[in-house]
């Protein structure tokens, strides 16, 4: 982990970037892709929500969630992938869907400057070493 500096700028740039990101995908992609079928199955996917941690922290801080709670929360997720509802994700709907949330957390910072703590091989973090 690091602390970097980062704005929404710097992540649009990184999306716009389709060289960069969609290697990035690709990569991310393939390491999921266990069994490599070319499709991340609910398991494959789990895994990867699992290991975020982003429903059981609070500000770094472990919480106990309710089970069925979190599987509710990864299932949608699941669903938000898996555009045509076939229980498996291909690499254009991977790609797609982190695209949009890239956006969607770019368009939520904006364009001031903050400082957040970063896993070393997320897409963010990438997006920061990418900046010119």
């Amino acid at each position: 982990m690091s602390v970097e500096v980062l704005d929404g700028a710097t992540i649009v740039s990184f999306v716009e970037d389709e060289e960069a990101f969609n290697g990035l995908i690709h990569d991310r992609f393939s390491n999921l892709d266990t069994n490599h079928d070319g499709f991340l199955s609910y398991a494959e996917m789990l895994k990867e929500f699992q290991s975020l941690r982003v429903f059981e922290t609070h500000f770094g801080i472990d919480v106990k969630r309710d089970p069925d709670e979190l599987a509710h929360v990864y299932d949608s997720l699941f669903v938000k992938f898996d555009h045509d509802a076939n229980g498996a994700v291909d690499l254009e709907e991977f790609r797609k869907e982190t695209k949009q949330m890239m956006l969607a957390m770019a368009n939520g910072l904006g364009f001031l400057p903050v400082q957040m703590v970063l896993e070393e091989d997320s897409f963010l973090k990438k997006a920061v070493e990418r900046k010119p």
